[in-house]
């Protein structure tokens, strides 16, 4: 919970004016449309991958198949990733945390959640971090 939120004993969603409730249920829209576009995307994805045989002898047209199923599967890895990180964004909206950063507690610029509504952190912790794997060679 923020700090405000803290000191006050409300929740969040009874401290946010209109204008913030409408920007968190945009945000909700926004995560729900994304899911609802990858969870579309992966299953196209498995149903021509479940099409797709090895029935060519050749084996240039096999490895070229190859190669284009493995770029494929990195691919939806990626979005897999992006869909569990879309959940727990929806989870934390659910528990009332969503937009507060999990490094200081301070609350999510909407710019941000905007840009990057499955963010975790503020502009100003995330940077602190990247800085920090650059230095350590992460």
């Amino acid at each position: 919970m923020n700090k405000s939120a803290e000191i006050s004993g409300l929740t969040k969603d009874e401290l946010m004016t209109n204008s913030e409730q409408y920007q968190y249920e945009e945000l909700r829209q926004l995560l729900e449309d994304q899911m609802k576009e990858l969870v579309h995307k992966a299953k196209e994805a498995v149903n021509v991958l479940s099409r797709e045989g090895d029935s060519s002898a050749d084996p240039l047209d096999r490895a070229t198949m190859d190669s284009g199923r493995e770029s494929s599967l990195r691919f939806r890895e990626r979005e897999s990733r992006l869909i569990r990180k879309i959940l727990a964004a929806l989870q934390k909206m659910d528990e009332g945390d969503y937009g507060i950063c999990e490094s200081c507690g301070n609350d999510i610029p909407y710019s941000r959640l905007k840009a990057r509504p499955v963010t975790s952190y503020c502009i100003r912790c995330k940077t602190k971090m990247e800085n920090w794997e650059k230095t350590v060679g992460l």
